[in-house]
């Protein structure tokens, strides 16, 4: 009677752990719309060809203070380029999926400072996205900062 129960149990405790198994990588996990760490933008990630890209959808005061003009990219480097709204504007570029939840060997652009960043992607659950950006090669001198998945 005792072997019957302790196989009992042993076959109980198999069938439930195994409806815990960690679910197969999705390298479309990442699709969607993301809240930023700051809550002032919204980025939309999609995939474009073999690999993704985000665009600025929403921000906290749209609008330059005072005007009914779009906030635009002012901070860019290429004066030509600082007129150009940053609603809708591209931010983040080439990111490859590698496999256990993780994209990199992209980029990503920050207009607060006009500079581009390498960066780094990691899923820390279902609604949770690390966003490493990094001096371009340099990854150990970066900030990460977690986006939240808006539905």
């Amino acid at each position: 009677m005792k072997v019957l129960s302790t196989v009992t149990v042993l076959l109980a405790c198999l069938l439930t752990f195994g409806s815990f198994t960690p679910k197969a990588d999705n390298p479309d996990a990442i699709v969607g719309t993301w809240l930023s760490s700051k809550k002032r933008n919204q980025v939309q990630i999609y995939k474009q060809g073999n690999s993704y890209v985000g665009r600025v959808i929403w921000m906290l005061g749209i609008d330059e203070p005072g005007t009914n003009r779009p906030k635009t990219d002012e901070k860019n480097p290429d004066e030509k380029l600082r007129s150009r709204p940053l609603i809708n504007m591209v931010i983040m570029t080439n990111m490859n999926y590698k496999g256990g939840n993780l994209w990199s060997d992209g980029s990503i652009y920050n207009p607060e400072d006009g500079r581009t960043y390498g960066c780094d992607l990691a899923m820390r659950g279902p609604n949770i996205l690390s966003v490493h950006g990094y001096m371009l090669g340099m990854r150990m001198l970066g900030q990460t900062k977690d986006w939240t998945r808006l539905k």
